[in-house]
């Protein structure tokens, strides 16, 4: 070795520190980019030339060169939103994103994802997010795909088949005569009507008048009775018919002696619009006798119509629930997680992207409550990057800079003065 080659470790020194310094730039620029993981470079030695002296044979180093630049998978902080499509991850996991040309998947920790024209979940780049699409009872349907929601879907109808009446009779109510259907108005006490839905989501009244009986005969006892304009049921319009009916008996405290579960007569229901012929109701009378006006307290029914998609939402578990205009939120898909034995081997790819190599190894893949990581809604994950970490970094490698170019300088000056001695 020659004293030139003090000249070429000054260059490795320069061309190393030169590298950190890109890793620190690049760490500093992207110190708001979401998701983003910040970097880190490691130097090594570069293999040593032997030399002899009297004392032996010895080695000289011949400069540094960059050994590896490491990414830094460490919890970023979250920061909050309004949009509850943006999401974030704590724990390992990584949303997974299908390149909308090529479909290939990519990983990314940065969850600002939208909903598309098309109902595609995607990235600011309109990389597909990928899940599970749901069936109408929330079971997975299939294998990992694109999530998409269908904007113009409907959720279908429930028929009513439970209704609850909390009402009050008043106990001085007179006694005005056998409940006529003829002629409910002047033969019932108390009446309260609800709209029930059939099995094509189409709304019906039902009416329920309460009678006082007669007190010498039945004291503290009353009948009900539900009905419906016949006109429904495929009988005379302006008419009603009795669908249900039945009696409750009062204590002297005014309370129901035992609970009272009404239900509609088998095959009454036969609606005209060829809904459901066998529909049946059950009505829990939850009813009170105080001395005081006949009233209806609240009252409630387990049945809705056919309804739009109006909005749609993700919760934590990952889920993306459809609400619908008939007030009915339903599953139509959940976000799958992936996880790497080795994020550290994933390899950038630009634009909050990671791809996998053999280093990083296949992704494991999995959705919430699984070991993947937890999802938050309205939720952006922060970038890691230490900016008083990345500052002293970047004045101890301008100084280990500065100290290689000096070593090529003095280099420069112990070669002039060797070539000055044949003058």
């Amino acid at each position: 070795m020659g004293i030139a080659s003090s000249l070429y470790s000054g260059v490795s020194g320069l061309t190393t520190n030169s590298h950190a310094m890109s890793v620190i730039g690049n760490n500093i620029a992207n110190s708001n980019t979401i998701g983003f993981k910040t970097s880190r470079a490691l130097f090594a030695d570069l293999l040593s030339s032997s030399v002899s002296g009297s004392g032996g044979t010895s080695q000289i180093g011949r400069g540094s060169g960059l050994s590896v630049v490491d990414n830094i998978f460490s919890q970023g902080t979250f920061q909050n939103t309004e949009l509850n499509s943006d999401l974030a991850i704590e724990g390992p996991g990584f949303f997974m994103v299908a390149d909308p040309v090529t479909s290939e998947l990519r990983f990314t920790r940065a969850g600002a994802f939208r909903f598309d024209a098309d109902g595609y979940l995607v990235n600011p780049e309109g990389f597909k997010v990928q899940g599970y699409m749901l069936d109408m009872d929330g079971n997975t349907i299939g294998d990992l795909t694109d999530i998409k929601a269908n904007t113009r879907s409907f959720s279908p109808a429930n028929a009513t088949a439970n209704i609850t009446l909390n009402t009050n009779l008043n106990s001085n109510a007179p006694y005005v005569g056998p409940f006529d259907i003829n002629d409910p108005a002047n033969t019932s006490n108390y009446a309260a009507s609800i709209q029930i839905y059939d099995s094509l989501g189409q709304t019906h009244l039902l009416t329920t008048y309460f009678t006082k009986l007669d007190p010498a005969t039945n004291p503290l006892e009353w009948g009900w009775y539900t009905t419906v304009d016949s006109s429904e049921i495929g009988g005379t319009p302006g008419t009603l018919t009795i669908v249900g009916q039945g009696t409750m008996q009062f204590d002297n405290t005014g309370q129901l002696t035992a609970p009272v579960i009404g239900v509609t007569n088998p095959g009454a229901l036969t609606w005209t619009n060829a809904a459901d012929q066998n529909q049946q109701i059950a009505i829990d009378f939850q009813t009170t006798q105080f001395s005081s006006d006949s009233v209806v307290v609240a009252q409630e029914q387990d049945g809705f119509g056919t309804g739009t998609l109006v909005k749609l939402s993700i919760d934590n578990d990952g889920y993306v629930i459809g609400n619908f205009s008939n007030g009915q939120p339903r599953k139509l898909a959940q976000i799958a997680l992936a996880k790497f034995s080795n994020p550290g081997g994933l390899t950038k790819e630009g634009a909050n992207l990671f791809s996998t190599s053999d280093k990083s190894g296949p992704p494991i893949i999995g959705t919430v409550g699984s070991g993947v990581g937890k999802i938050f809604t309205n939720s952006l994950e922060q970038s890691n990057v230490d900016l008083a970490q990345e500052f002293v970094k970047m004045i101890t490698t301008q100084r280990g800079f500065q100290a290689n170019s000096k070593i090529i300088t003095t280099t420069d000056e112990m070669l002039n003065e060797l070539i000055n001695l044949k003058r």
